[in-house]
C-alpha cells in the first residue's frame, strides 16, 4: 500500500530582524508572501478574513446586547475577591472574553490620594515646572494640556505602588489568563514574577480641555508582520488556520525583537494598566477600549485584502503607534466602550493587543490622575530590558523606552536602591 504523500511545506516568509531601510519595498515584499502562505492552506485570504470578521462581529454583537440590557461591558472585580481566590467562574470567563477589567479597591482610597499628594510635593519641591521644556514625544504631546503627562518615574509614590504586595497579587492574577508554557515544555514567562516597568504619570486638573488620544494599539508596528518571532506568534493567522488563533498564547511573544520608535515598549506586557489617583467619571475624557482581545487577527489580516494599496499596511509605520481608523476599520468602532466610573485606588487593565483611546474632554470636572503600571511578567525580553531600567533607576534617568528628558537626575529625594523591598529587587533583576 503506498504511503500518503506529505503535505506540501508552507512557503517561507521573508523577515527582518531590524526595521528595513526601505519600508515601502519591504511591505510590497511581505504582503504577497503572506498571501501565498495563507493560500497554501487551500483557502483564499478573503475566505480567512471573512472567518475572522464573523468572529469579531459576534463579539461586537455581544457588547451591543450588554449595552441594550444596561449591563456593564467592562468586567469589574473587587480586590478582595482576587486576593482571596473567590472570583467566580463566570467572572473569570467574562475577563477572558473581554480582555479588560477594573479592580475595585486595589489600593485603599486614602493611600491613592496620599500618593497623588506626594507626587505633587515631589515635583514642586524639585522645581519641575520651572525646568519643564514641553512634551518629549509627539504622541502624548498631542493631548493639549501643559503638562498632562509628567515625565517622572522615580518618586516614592510610583515605586511604592509598583513594588507593593497588592500590585503583585493583581499582576499574578492577570498573568494567569495567559498560556505561558507550551506543550513542548517551553516556558515563555513566569506568571508569578513581574518585571518592574517604569512609566510616567498623568495629572489632568479640573477645567482642562484635552484633545485625548486617537484609537490605536501598542504591541508593535511593522515588526508584527516582519519579524520571525512575531510571524511564529501569529502563525495561525498567516497559515490559513485563523480559527485556531488564541490571543492568550504567549508563545514567541517574549523572545523576539521590536523595531525602535518614539512610542515603543521594550517589555512584553500581558496587560497594560493604570491605577487611579483621583475619582473619575466615565464621561470625563477617560480610557475607551474595543474589548475584544482577539482583535489582532482582524488588524493583521485586513491589509492583505485587495482594496488596500500594495505598499500600505493600513497606515501602520515605524516610529508611530499602530493606528486604527474609520477608513480601514469602521466596523470596530461600534464596540468602543469607556471604562466605568472609578475612584482613587481602583486600577484599570486591558489586554496588550487591545485597541484603546482616550476621549477628549472640555472643562473637565474633577481631577484625572493616574499612575501607569502594567503587568509585565519575567521573561527573556523583560529580563533584557530590566538591565536598562536598573541603569536609569540608579542615575535617576528617563528609562530608555521614553524620551531622554532626565529631569530627576539631580533630585536628591527620589526613590533609591535602599528603599527596594524583595518584590522591587526581583522586578529589577537584583534578587
Amino acid at each position: 500500500m503506498p504511503l500518503a504523500a506529505e503535505p506540501p511545506a508552507s512557503p517561507a516568509l521573508p523577515h527582518w530582524a531590524e526595521a528595513p531601510a526601505d519600508l515601502a519595498a519591504a511591505i510590497r515584499e511581505i504582503k504577497p508572501a503572506l498571501r501565498a502562505r495563507i493560500e497554501s492552506s487551500g483557502r483564499t485570504v478573503p475566505e480567512v478574513f471573512a472567518a475572522v470578521e464573523r468572529r469579531i462581529e459576534a463579539r461586537i454583537a455581544e457588547i451591543e446586547a450588554d449595552r441594550e440590557r444596561g449591563e456593564e461591558v467592562w468586567p469589574v472585580l473587587d480586590y478582595a475577591a482576587i486576593a482571596d481566590g473567590t472570583v467566580t467562574p463566570d467572572q473569570l470567563a467574562k475577563v477572558r472574553k473581554r480582555g479588560c477589567l477594573v479592580v475595585r479597591g486595589h489600593f485603599p482610597r486614602e493611600q491613592a490620594l496620599a500618593w497623588d499628594a506626594d507626587i505633587v510635593d515631589y515635583v514642586e519641591r524639585n522645581g519641575f515646572f520651572e525646568q519643564y521644556t514641553g512634551p518629549g514625544d509627539d504622541f502624548f504631546g498631542s493631548v493639549g494640556s501643559k503638562p498632562e503627562i509628567y515625565p517622572v518615574y522615580w518618586s516614592r509614590a510610583q515605586m511604592q505602588a509598583r513594588q507593593s504586595d497588592r500590585m503583585a497579587t493583581v499582576q499574578s492574577f492577570l498573568n494567569s489568563f495567559w498560556k505561558h508554557t507550551s506543550d513542548d515544555g517551553t516556558q515563555w514567562f513566569d506568571p508569578d514574577r513581574d518585571a518592574l516597568y517604569p512609566d510616567r504619570i498623568r495629572r489632568r486638573p479640573p477645567g482642562t480641555d484635552s484633545s485625548g488620544l486617537g484609537t490605536h494599539c501598542d504591541p508593535g508596528t511593522l515588526d508584527l508582520w516582519m519579524t520571525e518571532e512575531y510571524q511564529k506568534a501569529f502563525r495561525h493567522l498567516f497559515d490559513g488556520t485563523a480559527e485556531q488563533y488564541d490571543p492568550w498564547d504567549a508563545a514567541h511573544r517574549t523572545t523576539g525583537p521590536q523595531y525602535p520608535g518614539s512610542t515603543m515598549c521594550s517589555a512584553f506586557r500581558t496587560f497594560q494598566g493604570w491605577t487611579a489617583l483621583s475619582d473619575m467619571d466615565a464621561d470625563q475624557g477617560v480610557l475607551h477600549t474595543i474589548p475584544i482581545p482577539e482583535i489582532m487577527a482582524y488588524l493583521l489580516l485586513r491589509p492583505l485584502l485587495p482594496d488596500v494599496p500594495e505598499d500600505s499596511l493600513c497606515g501602520v509605520r515605524t516610529n508611530q503607534v499602530f493606528p486604527v481608523t474609520k477608513r480601514w476599520h469602521p466596523t470596530l468602532y461600534r464596540a468602543l466602550t469607556p471604562i466605568p466610573d472609578v475612584q482613587a485606588g481602583d486600577s484599570v487593565w486591558w489586554h496588550c493587543d487591545m485597541i484603546h483611546s482616550v476621549a477628549p474632554v472640555e472643562d473637565q470636572k474633577g481631577w484625572g490622575n493616574v499612575v501607569y503600571i502594567p503587568a509585565a511578567p519575567w521573561c527573556a525580553r523583560n529580563e533584557h530590558y530590566a538591565a536598562e531600567v536598573r541603569k536609569a533607576f540608579v542615575t535617576g534617568s528617563s528609562p530608555s523606552d521614553f524620551p531622554a528628558e532626565h529631569y530627576e537626575r539631580t533630585w536628591p529625594d527620589r526613590f533609591t536602591i535602599d528603599d527596594l523591598n524583595e518584590t522591587g529587587r526581583r522586578g529589577l533583576g537584583l534578587d
